[in-house]
């Protein structure tokens, strides 16, 4: 982007809430069924069938709002937003207009939400997205097209759909993708959605304008659809704003308008002018009376969790990990707690965190397996540290143990038993090493005598080889340098 322009983006994000049933009808909300399996008189919008509420909908998005500091209303109602589509069969949505249940709110930016390449260079850091409003609605049908025909599937139609309107408050790509980083985190911490962009339970239509330094007033602002992966809206944006740049320095006029975003081509295209909010012809919906949420949010208070960026901060604090892998362990709800289930009242902690950050991951990543499958529990992790910090076992048997532990789900005492790798640690047997290698070395003594240290590296080397490596490293290189002083 040209240094000499700003971008003003906007989010609306569309989020599928994790409820068993429909917005407005009993129909079950599963994805991957077989199409128009999960319909019913109200989902299809037929004559005279009248919605009922979904509570634990309400409940989830009272709970989100909490999650991202929200106001609740105290009363919230839902109104009929009218347009004529093949995917809305009643020709109107039930969504909510004047009165949503969350207002306002913020969403944290922290610095490993953002792409990899863009941590280093953060403009700025902890910066907060404010939100406008986060309301309930139905989600519409599902449109397939098959080159000359197109198909629906209802079994989307009805499904509870949080939108999160944010403030213009993101000016970069790369402000995009932390946002949204940071958004889905939540959300599946919080398990109101599971967020999966690819079965569509997340999605997000971007609004973006640009303007010179020197104006004040937002430029004209376009909005992007067909977004279907945070890395895809980063790009998505990048390309529009200097489409945008670029037909401004030549002298155009932008319209208020609906792009289509191909990541196969690395471009966007017209779909349509923008409608305004008018043309919706928004009314309350007669068939459904407002809602007072005093009477369940004791409950819903009751339900939020540590935050991931509370949980980063409490790691930092209570197990000495630094803050970049305490990023990584609380990136992760399931790692997180694998982590807190073996770290607690562990000696080293930061030990534990190695390695599961490094052993661990790696390990999983390999199997192809998540953390749920894990072979080694917890508590087996915390006992290999035990040993290695012990002295029972060296740091490279350690490693050995782990990797039969992760094969065999067997508990690292069993293995270190089995295999007969218990470190030698006895002084007098050390000691009795120690003395048979400096005998037979008498060279490499001489040489350590005379001032070159790197001898007793050879030495130390010749004892572990004469005990099988199972003699302790440290006291090892200890023991010589007493006997030679």
């Amino acid at each position: 982007m040209k240094s000499d322009y700003v971008a003003t983006i906007g989010l609306e994000v569309h989020v599928q809430l994790k409820t068993k049933s429909k917005m407005f009808c009993g129909c079950a909300v599963e994805y991957g069924s077989e199409p128009n399996i999960h319909v019913c008189p109200i989902c299809l919008g037929l004559p005279g069938a009248l919605p009922a509420m979904n509570l634990q909908a309400l409940k989830m998005t009272a709970l989100t709002g909490l999650i991202f500091k929200c106001d609740l209303a105290p009363i919230c109602k839902f109104d009929r937003k009218n347009y004529f589509y093949p995917d809305m069969p009643k020709n109107y949505q039930i969504s909510q207009y004047d009165a949503p249940l969350c207002h306002q709110g913020e969403v944290p930016l922290y610095d490993m939400a953002y792409p990899k390449d863009a941590q280093k260079n953060i403009r700025h850091p902890n910066k907060r997205i404010r939100l406008v409003r986060i309301h309930l609605e139905e989600d519409v049908a599902k449109s397939f097209h098959f080159g000359t025909t197109t198909g629906i599937d209802f079994n989307r139609a009805g499904t509870p759909l949080m939108e999160i309107v944010s403030e213009p408050d993101i000016e970069s790509p790369e402000e995009a993708f932390a946002y949204l980083s940071s958004l889905k985190q939540a959300l599946i911490y919080g398990g109101v959605s599971d967020a999966d962009m690819e079965k569509g339970q997340l999605r997000c239509d971007c609004n973006v304008s640009v303007r010179k330094h020197e104006e004040t007033r937002f430029g004209t602002k376009i909005e992007l659809k067909n977004l279907n992966s945070i890395s895809g809206i980063r790009r998505a944006l990048a390309y529009e704003i200097d489409r945008q740049i670029e037909a401004v320095d030549r002298g155009e006029t932008l319209q208020q308008e609906t792009r289509r975003w191909d990541d196969d081509l690395g471009k966007t295209s017209l779909m349509r002018t923008k409608e305004s909010e008018h043309d919706y012809r928004y009314f309350p919906d007669p068939d459904l009376l407002p809602v007072k949420i005093g009477v369940f949010m004791e409950e819903v208070r009751a339900l939020l969790p540590e935050l991931p960026w509370e949980k980063r901060e409490r790691f930092v604090r209570e197990y000495g990990v630094s803050e970049y892998d305490a990023g990584v362990l609380a990136d992760d709800r399931e790692l997180s707690a694998y982590f807190e289930a073996a770290a607690k009242g562990a000696q080293k902690p930061k030990a534990i965190a190695n390695y599961v950050l490094n052993d661990l991951l790696s390990a999983l990543g390999a199997a192809n397996q998540p953390v749920a499958g894990c072979p080694i529990p917890p508590n087996h992790l915390k006992e290999l540290v035990d040993l290695v910090d012990g002295g029972k076992i060296s740091s490279k048997q350690g490693k050995d143990v782990f990797a039969e532990m992760f094969a065999t789900g067997k508990a690292p005492g069993l293995i270190v038993e089995e295999k007969g790798l218990k470190q030698e640690s006895d002084i007098g047997a050390i000691e009795s090493l120690c003395d048979e290698v400096i005998a037979a070395h008498p060279k490499s003594v001489e040489d350590y005598k005379a001032g070159k240290v790197a001898a007793i590296n050879f030495l130390k080397g010749q004892v572990m080889r004469l005990s099988k490596g199972k003699a302790n490293p440290n006291l090892v290189g200890e023991v010589l340098v007493r006997l030679l002083s």
